[in-house]
Formats: structure tokens, sequence, C-alpha cells
């Protein structure tokens, strides 16, 4: 019986020896797949150690062998768009067929979770996907995983033809970015996938990019001896150990009842925390759970009996909100603005309670968004709510999650690593919103992964697109300074590298949503810019940018590059929204600004002798109306170089 258990162990392990010694291409290399035309296109995969291996595609062999590693890779002739293709890939034990392949153009898609939207998710989904029947897109999705070393194995994903069974699924950007091409190109277009919902761009690059930048120095070189799994237990213990002791149970709410939110419940007790901001800049890293913000608010009788709203901008994720311990209302999600009516005669003159129980289902939790506009809100009244409110842990757990933004180069290594060096034409790029905080530094961080990109492909300078950010939070009524500002400012400081291109949709974003649902124009923008830089077309693909300024008395003029048949306002009497001035005292004023000659002329009072201007600066400047004939919108600009609001953070 031994000798039996025995010899069978020997004939599995030979069985399996077999199997991992057959040749097998990478994941890239399967059924569906479209690859680019006109170049020569690197197919790799295993195989056993230096056996050979025979490519057949469209009438020509191939051959190559395996190196010590089992590795090999071989390169298919330039082909011209067309297809559909078979692709033999033959070893000395087995042989496999990859069949339905397209030549055409294929674009790389990656970025955060706006490039990761799907076509179900944004406008007019129903319609588009139930047209979505042009087989000639294809589209595969990288699946997620993260590494602290550079990884060959593409971590999961298939080719999907375009159907309206799976377009669904598809990026909305670079979905409508295919579509405009199909029509443009008449030629098959692939979309290969790799984006990640809130990752920054230190992820997306390479250790040893990213380790020439000081401030990512020490941590890109300890990558390599990294054991990622006991780092996140490690800071799991850690933080259980700051936060102390959870209770597991919500005692805030009992029978049904919110025994925390009652007018008189003594809080005496309670720590406070400050309002707006995610717990986890204030003292609770890494908390999910519940917990529960009162605020007393002193009212005048007068104050009492004209409020009728509270603002409470947004919070992380549900809430559950009372005034005076009655119920004013609940919201569920992350990303919607919380305002609530206020019944007459619930407030009163005097001490009132305003009550918050906030549940965090993972990531950050608390109220966050702009203090101004927290707040309560009635004719000719208005109380301000931001600043100092007392909490309390209703029920919670320490988490850690293993984030791809724990440290840099964690996405480079395991999404696209293993997709080194496909054959294509360029990448389209939407990210941004994870570092709008540390804009300044983008200046640096953007320019370098996409060096680092170019480098690793091997494909020299191809075309890199990118979607500058969309307006998003509360409009402002002043001119004030502005991270997502200056995050846009970094995006096309970076358009100084050779053929890169950028869509402007200053003018599609959502106040209150992050990911403005409107992907079918950011993917006409974007396949504009392609046509231009990637594919030579003598084509207006730019809104107007900045190209100088002459001050002349209190006016200032303004001329602009890619003003295309000319410049518009999209406003009946002509004015241009927008603009601001200020003098030497780095003040700035809202401007009259109107349209002459190609021109845009603008004043403000306040300001008697002009230096700077700005346009479109502010998180969310929504009444921009400035584009030119050919309907595109003009980029966001500042003439001045005054200290950001970001600058030197890291």
């Amino acid at each position: 019986m031994k000798k039996m258990k025995y010899l069978n162990t020997v004939i599995l392990l030979g069985l399996c020896t077999q199997l991992l010694a057959q040749v097998k291409p990478s994941l890239l290399f399967s059924d569906h797949m479209v690859i680019q035309r006109n170049v020569e296109v690197p197919v790799w995969g295993t195989a056993k150690k230096r056996e050979k291996v025979t490519l057949t595609f469209n009438g020509a062999d191939v051959k190559t062998r395996a190196d010590k590693q089992g590795k090999w890779m071989a390169k298919l002739p330039p082909t011209p768009a067309g297809g559909p293709y078979e692709l033999t890939i033959e070893g000395r034990k087995n042989t496999v067929t990859i069949t339905d392949i397209l030549v055409g153009e294929v674009w790389v898609c990656s970025g955060q979770s706006n490039m990761e939207w799907t076509v179900s998710n944004s406008n007019n989904a129903e319609e588009a996907i139930a047209k979505a029947d042009d087989t000639q897109i294809r589209h595969f999705k990288v699946g997620r995983n993260i590494a602290n070393i550079p990884q060959e194995q593409v971590p999961g994903g298939e080719w999907e033809v375009c159907s309206p069974e799976t377009a669904g699924d598809f990026t909305a950007v670079g979905y409508y970015f295919a579509k405009e091409l199909r029509e443009k190109l008449d030629v098959p277009i692939g979309l290969l996938n790799t984006s990640w919902g809130g990752t920054n761009i230190e992820t997306w690059t390479s250790a040893e990019a990213i380790s020439t930048i000081p401030a990512f120095t020490e941590t890109a070189n300890e990558l390599n001896g990294l054991n990622l799994q006991e780092v996140f237990k490690k800071k799991q213990e850690e933080l259980a150990q700051k936060i102390g002791e959870l209770p597991e149970k919500d005692m805030g709410m009992q029978n049904g009842k919110a025994v925390w939110a009652a007018f008189d419940y003594d809080d005496s007790d309670w720590k406070t925390i400050e309002v707006p901001d995610l717990w986890e800049q204030k003292g609770l890293p890494g908390l999910d759970g519940v917990v529960w913000l009162r605020k007393t608010v002193e009212l005048s009788e007068q104050e009492a009996d004209r409020l009728t709203q509270l603002y409470l901008q947004k919070i992380d994720d549900n809430d559950i909100t009372w005034i005076n311990g009655k119920k004013v209302g609940e919201t569920k999600g992350y990303n919607t603005d919380r305002i609530y009516d206020i019944e007459e005669g619930l407030l009163k003159a005097g001490e009132n309670i305003i009550t918050v129980r906030v549940e965090d289902t993972g990531g950050g939790g608390g109220i966050y968004g702009n203090p101004e506009l927290i707040k309560l809100l009635g004719y000719t009244v208005n109380v301000p709510l931001a600043g100092e409110w007392k909490f309390k842990i209703g029920e919670g757990k320490a988490s850690v999650s293993q984030s791809p933004n724990s440290f840099p180069s964690l996405l480079f290594n395991a999404m696209l690593n293993p997709i080194l060096p496909y054959a294509m034409k360029g990448v389209i790029w939407y990210q941004g919103e994870s570092n709008a905080g540390r804009a300044y530094a983008y200046r640096e961080l953007f320019p370098l992964m996409i060096k680092d990109w170019r480098k690793h492909w091997g494909q020299g300078d191809f075309p890199f697109l990118w979607v500058q950010l969309a307006n998003f939070k509360q409009a402002v009524d002043q001119p004030a300074g502005s991270d997502w500002a200056e995050l846009r400012e970094a995006q096309s400081m970076t358009l100084s590298l050779p053929n890169t291109g950028e869509a402007v949709i200053i003018d599609i974003g959502e106040a209150d949503d992050i990911h403005p649902r409107n992907k079918q124009d950011v993917g006409y923008r974007l396949s504009l810019a392609a046509r231009k830089v990637a594919y030579g077309e003598d084509i207006v693909y730019s809104g107007p940018t900045y190209k100088a300024m002459e001050v002349k008395g209190n006016k200032v003029h303004i001329q602009f590059d890619h003003i295309g048949s000319g410049l518009m306002a999209k406003d009946k009497y002509g004015y241009v929204n927008g603009f601001a001035v200020a003098g030497a005292d780095k003040k700035f004023y809202w401007a009259k600004a109107t349209i002459e000659d190609d021109e845009v002329i603008l004043y403000a009072d306040e300001v008697a002798k002009p230096v700077a201007v700005r346009y479109g600066w502010a998180d969310n400047p929504d009444d921009l109306n400035l584009y030119n004939q050919e309907g595109l919108p003009a980029n966001p600009f500042r003439t001045d170089d005054w200290k950001g609001v970001t600058e030197g953070i890291w």
C-alpha cells in the first residue's frame, strides 16, 4: 500500500511537471484580442527551460527558445489592420491556438475611478448599452492586485467583444473614446484597461523612478524586502492598540430609540473633534463603524424663527440626524450633500442640540467638505456650525486595508509590469483626484511617471493623453486658493513633454459627485487629442489656452492660443465669467470681461493697477462660459506664480 501511494505521488508529480512545462502564453494573448497594426508585436509566455517555441500568424512563422527560467518572447511581423486571424503557439509537447484576433489600434486606459467608471454607471446607459453592437471594439480589464516587486503574471482578465451583454462593464471613458476613433479610423480598437479607483500616482510609478524623489526614496528602497501580509498585520495590531477597546454594540440606539440624540442627554464626558474633516485626520485613524456627533447651538428668538434648513455638506458614509431629539433626516452615500428641512417650531431661542449618527462602512469616515457650507440657513440668517463638536464612538473596529496607496509602486508592479511590453498606440489617463491635496508635487510626479512608462515600454515617446480634473465641490462666492485648480495647473504644465495631449472638462463636472456621469464628452475630447497627437490630423483639438497678457490702464487684454475659428462666450449678452484680477496686494476680485477681436478684455473696479489674472481658479468654477467656436472650453489658468495652497506638501 505504501509503495502504491508512493507510485501515485510520483505519477502525480510527473503530470504536474509536464503541465508546468507546457508552452503557455501570457493571459493577454487569448481569444478575441486586438494587436497593434503596422508594428512588430511582442508575444511572450512560459515553457520548459530552453524549449523551442514556434509562433504562426497570418502565414508567417516565428521561432524562439525559452531561457533558463522558462521564459520566452517572440515578435510577430508588422501587420496592417484586419482580421479575424488565428495565432498558434507550438512547443515540444503542446500547441495553443488563439482565435478571433483583430489587428488595429490598441490604447491602454489607466488611472483611478473615473477611468474605471463603467458604461453602465454613466449617462444614458440603457440606450448606450442597447446600441453597443460594434464587435470591432474589444476590452480587457486587468484584475486588481498589489505587489512589492514587479510581477510577470497578469492578475486576471479576458478580452471581451463589445455587445449589449458586455459593454456595460467597459471603461466608459475608454468606450466612448474608442467609438469616436472607430468612426474616424475605421479599424478595430482594443482597450487594455488597467485602473483602480482612489489610487494616487505614486503607486503607478516604478520603484526605480519614484526613488529619485527624496520624499519617497526611503520607502521605495524598502519595497524589495517587504512582506506585505506581515506589514498589514502589524499595522492592524498597532491601530487596535492605539484606538483602544471599541464597543461591539451601539449603545446610542436602544430598542430602536436614539438615546444619545435626546435633548437632555448628558454628553459632558464626550470628547471633542473638529468638523468638517474625516475623523482619520483627527485622531481616529482606521476606525470603521459608528460615531455620534453633537453640537450645541445658541440661537436668538429671531434666528430660531427664521432658520429653515440644516446644511451638513457630505458625510462618509451614512447618517441619521436629529435636532433637539427629533429626527430631521437620514441619507446613505458618501458623496451626497446633506440638506435637511427644519419644521416650524423645532428650533427655540436659547440652547439647541444637533446630533448626527455617522456610520462608516470602510475607508474614510465623518462629516467633510467646505466649512463655510456647514450651517443653519434661513431667510436673512446664517448660523455657522463648523468647529468643535462633541463625539463618542458607538461601535467600531480598527481596520487597515491592503491599500494600493500604502506604498509607492504597488500597482506598477502588479498591474502595469505584467502587461509590458504589449504593443499599443498610446495611453489615455484619468487620475489626479487622489493627489489634489499635494498638487505642487504632481508637477514632478506626473511627468516622472510618463517618462517612466515610456522607458519601460520601450516604444519611444508614445502618445500619452489625459483628462484634466473636472469641476467638483461647492462653488465659492469670492476668489480664493484651490488645490484642485493647482492640480489642473500641474496637469497642463506636463504638456511640455512631447506627444502629449489634454482633454479639458471643466464644464461637465458635478458639484456633489466626484464621478461626473457625462463620460461621452470626455471620450470625445480625448479622441480629438488622439487624432492630433497620435494620428497627425490638422484639427482643432483643444479649447483656448492662455498665451499672453497686456495691461492698459486698469484693463487687462488676454490673448489665447487654440482659438480655432474664434472665441465665444455662451452668454446672450456676451459677458465672460470666471475671471479674477489682482493688484500688487495679491487680493483677487471678480472681473468684468468681454471678448473683442478674439481677446478677452477685463477689469475690476477695485483694482486700479492690475498685476495678475486668474481664470476658472477654483475647485468648482461652475459658471465658466469661454469657448472657441468649435465648442471646446478654455483651459483654467493663472498669470501669477504666487505661493499656492499645496506648495511644499508631499
